[in-house]
């Protein structure tokens, strides 16, 4: 008899402390952060997507909602703000409190030199709060330390898709330039050589036709501040030099002078071209038939070409790795914001970093890059075998040969490139925007000046021998001098 009176006291036992499990977690399905599925939090994020970029990280977020985010009490919601200037010239007026501005996002998408101004008003919080180093440890290295903006460990920008340079050719008309002229594909490599063939373009369709001078652009560039800052580095020396915070701006003549005789040279002369919104534009249109853009953009890169008759055919693409100078390091830019954490509660900034590291898990990464032309975070995804695996494995995934080819040919770049960003510094907005007008504007007016006294019948020698000197080339470096050191 009290041998049964224990089993059952047992048993009673045994079934209170299931019942007070069950009900416990009936009651109470928050964590430490107090997040709750039953009362979810929602996170607002501010990005600069467009186009399939949108689409796919839209997909993304809604994946996330319904599964991760469902389970533990999270709900995102996205807010596209337009282009990068677009996003950056909101968040800094939201921060600034400019009148008719409303809330900070939860998060928002930036680059370095603008995560720092917001950074400078006590606004940014830290991604080291919620993420192990075992778990940083899987990021690329490089990546992660761009996310740092000052001397301390903080881990101000968290990475979630990065992006380089890559060369862009309309395959098909390169192929008639090249059985006509046996134009060399290895002068694509060089910054020399690609000056060299577009010289030769211009002169081969000059020649198609009565009218002199009238032949067509070769290349152009898009992110001129990439061009100048990564031509910099290429060469040897760091335009922004920056330490604790401070910047010391280096112009080095000799290196700026080789920048001036590879673009502003080639542009004047007809050879380099620039004339829609972006290059994929102007490669369209027929303007140009090769450029250099970020790889998020391949995909932008068009299938026809349609003439100013309005007539059209199409054409493949070649993907061709990041040109460089003859005697240059292997440099490439680093390139694609991340995303700032803005200072709230525990339980928002949880939220946010919960929804980024399954944004960057290896499978939902890679599926993102796929798509949109950025490359993965972390280093276990961050090859060629595994896209290609993933391409093949999934059925769902529909991508592009230039899409595909603009990735792969970026990671190729790895093995031999090294990846560079100039650390953040207060003005760092106003001095790459700088660079990126400073000779493209010249180029630019000084091409429709020279346009102007040709149709007139003056020599073309006798005209760019007006331009093409060192006294103009040392007054736009004394003017490019002049603005940096002017930038407040």
């Amino acid at each position: 008899m009290l041998e049964g009176v224990k089993i059952s006291i047992r048993i009673s036992i045994i079934f209170l402390a299931c019942f007070l499990i069950i009900t416990g977690c009936a009651n109470t399905s928050e964590n430490k952060y107090g997040l709750d599925k039953n009362n979810p939090v929602a996170v607002r994020i501010w990005h600069y997507y467009n186009g399939v970029q949108k689409i796919e990280f839209d997909k993304m977020v809604y994946e996330f909602n319904n599964t991760v985010g469902k389970d533990e009490g999270i709900i995102v919601e996205a807010f596209n703000q337009g282009s990068i200037n677009e996003i950056t010239e909101k968040i800094l007026d939201t921060a600034n409190k400019k009148v008719g501005t409303g809330k900070m996002p939860d998060a928002f998408m930036a680059y370095p030199d603008t995560a720092y101004e917001i950074a400078k008003l006590d606004l940014v919080s830290d991604f080291n709060k919620y993420i192990t180093d075992d778990e940083m440890k899987e990021y690329i290295e490089a990546y992660v330390d761009e996310g740092k903006l000052d001397i301390g460990n903080n881990l101000e920008i968290f990475p979630i898709a990065k992006s380089t340079e890559i060369l862009m050719v309309n395959k098909t008309d390169w192929d008639k330039f090249q059985k006509e002229t046996n134009a060399e594909i290895k002068d694509f490599e060089t910054w020399e050589g690609i000056s060299n063939l577009a010289k030769q373009y211009y002169e081969w369709t000059d020649s198609k036709t009565d009218v002199q001078n009238d032949g067509k652009a070769f290349f152009g560039r898009d992110a001129m501040a990439n061009y100048m800052i990564i031509g910099n580095k290429q060469l040897g020396k760091e335009i922004f030099e920056v330490n604790n915070g401070k910047v010391t701006i280096n112009i080095d003549e000799k290196v700026m002078r080789k920048l001036w005789d590879n673009f502003y040279i080639p542009y004047i002369n007809g050879y380099y071209g620039s004339y829609g919104r972006f290059r994929s534009d102007d490669a369209k249109t027929g303007d140009i038939i090769a450029f250099v853009g970020a790889t998020s953009g391949a995909e932008y890169f068009p299938d026809s070409v349609i003439t100013n008759e309005e007539k059209s055919y199409d054409i493949e693409s070649m993907i061709l790795p990041l040109p460089k100078f003859k005697d240059g390091e292997d440099y490439m830019p680093q390139q694609g914001a991340g995303m700032v954490l803005i200072k709230s509660d525990s339980k928002h900034e949880f939220a946010i970093a919960e929804f980024l590291k399954w944004f960057t898990a290896t499978d939902i990464n890679i599926k993102f890059s796929i798509k949109s032309g950025y490359l993965p975070v972390k280093k276990e995804a961050n090859n060629k075998e595994a896209i290609q695996n993933k391409i093949q494995e999934s059925r769902t995934i529909d991508i592009t040969e230039k899409s595909k080819d603009s990735i792969l040919i970026a990671m190729e770049q790895e093995k031999y490139y090294k990846f560079y960003s100039n650390k953040a510094f207060h003005g760092g907005n106003k001095a790459r925007n700088i660079l990126e007008k400073s000779m493209l504007d010249k180029a630019k007016a000084d091409r429709d000046a020279i346009k102007i006294q040709l149709d007139k019948g003056i020599s073309k020698y006798e005209i760019i021998k007006k331009y093409d000197n060192d006294e103009n080339f040392k007054k736009w470096l004394d003017e490019l001098r002049n603005n940096m050191n002017n930038i407040e």
